[in-house]
């Protein structure tokens, strides 16, 4: 069961609501679905004032009232069929008609008591979620709507939560075959039955409520903003959502000012650790935020900054302070007695002063309460008579895990020095979850753009760690480029791939914030023993890659460990994709349910775009015919060159060339041309495995072949071919000057590929072999990879 909660704006109209439709026929996809709605935009506050004119004789609520009724007219026009309007049109003016002999006995009566304010203000979600169950109905779409009513309690203006949540499992209960509630939100009864509304986020509270009473798997709050957001964005116009963020940050930033979520409503979900979604209601595609318990780590532990505005502080200061235990609980409790909140505090390790911030609104209370608590010792002239200033707003970094990253304090206020922005107060607690400061309201906004900048906007070079395993010639040329040509990938991309972690088969070494990769070898040395990848698991970081130099079976096992640990695998490696048919769909599917890349393009035709190409032809609905290919550079080079006679001397001098695999045997025994055909075919969606491809090595006769060849005005090529049966054979091939593959050269591979859709078979050629085709073809995979 999941439960999605909608604002005011997601239902302001005909269009929102159709929008909001949408939203949750895509949620009805995945689970069953509860739809908590608030009223339409701005309903409730007119619901207030009509109540109020009615209750203070003024004739006019009448004409706020009709034009309330043909604004929701207007939506049922709108928004419903024609067969479903006038009964639609019905059920509305049938509650606007409970409505006004609510507010005529208001008007008669004279007064707008609690109890009727509660039931005019109810009347605002009982309307949107009337028009919102008729347009499901009207699209044949089962869907039942629950009087939240009777569900929420109320006592002495608290929720009865065992109440409520014994309510909504049993009345859920009886429904188990209804795929979709309809709820409107803010509303309920006290438990005389009166009506009653859970004020400010009640919406928000409902939802909470009902995900808790239901178990549910998350609530969602759909909303106008695409998110809860690192600053406001009318202050800071880069400001952008945070994806992911504690309950305790989330709770920090709307306290401080981010009005997204509201704290006291989400903490029934809060308890019971439900995740929440914050997305945009006119924006679906977009993320949104996750608020859970236990969300990534972000870099340098900060998630948004927050501000509050109209502070005043009030400094108590005086030597009669120092020693004496006992002023700061006088204090709290004199602004306690008068109800006065205090927001901030700061004292000295001398204790010879105090300040605390106070809403301005409470400025002079909280100063002549002051004064009557300390009122001897100012006459002693042990304490000064306490100073109050306006003017000011509070300022806070939020975020999760700053203990954990030293320097936020000191880059907060850096920030804020490099702008010549006076603070006048810091506080900071022990977690450092929220660090705050007080600077003068005339420079707050320039104050949260300096700081937002520091920590957000500096970093618009997405940084991407890479963990390269494998320091052979293919992994030493891949951190070659790297070190060459960060800077023009970094102004071309706006990523930073900074190479994070490097291993060759004993040693490994890890450094999260970058590795100098002109000393790679020394580092390496000097590396630690033991499992790489059990290190790179224990990490926490976002947007990593791990890329795969080797040709290592046992590494290619540990790839579902790396998804589940939220890195993309690019590799060169083709035995975890040359396995059996099973293992190489379980790569895949590991990989999407995990939401990272895998990519393997250079395990077959090293840069070539060859894997790419088959998958678009599956994706287009085009299937193979055949596919006839030279996969080996190493072989085809040996072949080109050969003139019948030293053989083997040829074979070394494309080893020492880069060309062979580290162990050229693997070549010449054609077993890494079937890897490669097992792969192409496997992506071409044949299901191939190993013991259905016919191999022929190079033969022990290569003279003979070649002179017979040569006789005939043709050449040897190794060739491996495969077709729509599955029928695949792997070996040496005379080919005439009318084939395609007569004309290849050096360490070129080419593959020919015949589909349904081009029966005139597409040709890809290129170099095939290379240490740094190979490294340039995983620096395009880890880039496609982003």
């Amino acid at each position: 069961m999941q439960v999605l909660k909608f604002g005011g704006t997601s239902v302001a109209s005909a269009e929102a609501m159709l929008q909001t439709i949408d939203i949750i026929k895509k949620a009805l996809e995945e689970d069953r679905t509860l739809v908590v709605s608030s009223a339409v935009s701005g309903c409730t506050d007119q619901l207030i004032s009509i109540g109020k004119q009615a209750a203070a004789r003024d004739e006019s609520y009448r004409k706020l009232l009709e034009a309330l009724k043909e604004r929701h007219h207007q939506i049922v026009e709108k928004l419903l069929p024609p067969g479903y309007r006038s009964k639609t049109t019905g059920a509305v003016d049938a509650l606007f008609g409970e409505l006004e002999s609510i507010v005529q006995g208001v008007y008669l009566v004279g007064e707008l008591s609690p109890a009727s304010l509660s039931a005019v203000e109810s009347f605002g979600e009982l309307l949107s979620t009337c028009i919102l169950t008729d347009q499901f109905l009207s699209q044949g779409i089962a869907c039942r709507w629950l009087d939240a009513r009777e569900l929420i309690v109320t006592r002495e203006g608290a929720v009865d939560t065992a109440e409520t949540y014994r309510r909504i499992g049993e009345t859920l209960s009886r429904h188990v075959h209804t795929e979709l509630f309809v709820v409107p939100g803010f509303i309920a009864r006290d438990a005389d039955g009166r009506p009653s509304t859970l004020g400010r986020g009640g919406s928000d509270y409902s939802a909470s409520l009902f995900a808790v009473g239901l178990h549910a798997r998350k609530l969602e709050i759909w909303t106008d903003v695409p998110g809860i957001m690192t600053a406001h964005p009318k202050v800071v116009p880069s400001a952008r959502p945070i994806p992911f963020v504690s309950y305790r940050a989330a709770q920090e930033l709307s306290h401080f000012g981010a009005k997204v979520i509201y704290p006291p409503t989400i903490q029934p979900v809060v308890a019971e650790g439900i995740p929440i979604w914050v997305k945009d209601t006119f924006h679906p595609e977009e993320p949104g935020t996750l608020v859970e318990k236990n969300p990534p780590r972000t870099h340098g532990g900060v998630v948004g900054i927050a501000h509050s505005e109209g502070i005043a502080l009030i400094s108590l200061e005086g030597s009669g302070m120092v020693g004496v235990p006992g002023f700061s609980s006088r204090l709290f409790e004199a602004l306690a007695r008068e109800s006065i909140n205090i927001i901030l505090i700061t004292q000295a390790s001398s204790v010879h002063s105090m300040c605390i911030a106070v809403a301005s609104a409470d400025a002079q209370r909280a100063r002549k309460a002051a004064d009557d608590c300390f009122a001897y010792e100012i006459s002693l002239g042990k304490l000064n008579p306490l100073k109050v200033e306006k003017g000011f707003s509070i300022v806070c970094v939020i975020g999760d895990d700053m203990l954990g990253h030293s320097g936020a304090t000191g880059q907060m206020l850096a920030a804020l020095g490099r702008h010549s922005i006076p603070v006048r107060a810091t506080a900071q607690g022990s977690s450092e979850r929220n660090i705050s400061v007080i600077v003068p309201s005339d420079r707050a906004d320039e104050a949260i753009r300096a700081i937002h900048h520091e920590f957000f906007d500096r970093y618009d070079t997405q940084v991407i760690p890479l963990f390269i395993a494998g320091y052979g010639r293919v992994g030493k040329a891949l951190v070659d480029m790297l070190r060459d040509n960060a800077a023009a990938i970094a102004k071309r991309s706006g990523k930073e791939l900074r190479v994070c972690g490097l291993a060759r088969s004993t040693r490994y070494v890890i450094d999260t914030e970058g590795l100098d990769l002109s000393r790679a070898g020394e580092l390496l040395e000097a590396g630690k023993p033991g499992s790489y990848i059990d290190a790179l698991c224990s990490l926490s970081l976002e947007n990593a890659i791990f890329v795969d130099c080797t040709a290592n079976e046992e590494i290619g096992f540990r790839y579902p460990d790396l998804f589940q640990c939220g890195y993309s695998v690019v590799a060169c490696n083709k035995i975890p994709f040359s396995g059996t048919y099973a293992q190489f769909r379980n790569l895949q599917l590991d990989a999407h349910k995990a939401g990272v890349a895998l990519r393997y393009e250079t395990t077959a035709g090293a840069a070539l775009p060859v894997l790419v190409t088959l998958d678009r032809v599956v994706q287009s609905g085009d299937t193979l015919v055949r596919m006839d290919a030279v996969l080996s550079g190493t072989l085809n080079y040996l072949l080109d060159n050969y003139k019948g006679t030293g053989w083997d001397a040829l074979v070394e001098d494309a080893r020492v060339k880069g060309y062979t695999e580290p162990d050229p045997s693997i070549d010449l025994s054609g077993k890494d041309v079937l890897r490669k055909i097992l792969i192409l075919s496997r992506q071409a969606g044949l299901p191939l495995e190993e013991a259905q491809v016919s191999l022929e090595p190079i033969p022990a006769d290569i003279a003979e072949r070649y002179a017979a060849a040569s006789a005939a005005g043709h050449k040897l090529r190794y060739v491996a071919s495969v077709d729509a049966e599955g029928h695949a054979v792997v070996g040496l091939q005379e080919v005439g000057p009318e084939s395609p593959l007569y004309g290849l050269r050096g360490t070129d591979n080419a593959i020919l590929i015949t589909t349904g859709d081009y029966p005139s078979p597409m040709l890809i050629q290129g170099a095939g072999a290379g240490t740094r085709q190979t490294a340039g073809g995983l620096l395009n995979d880890i880039m496609l990879a982003l």
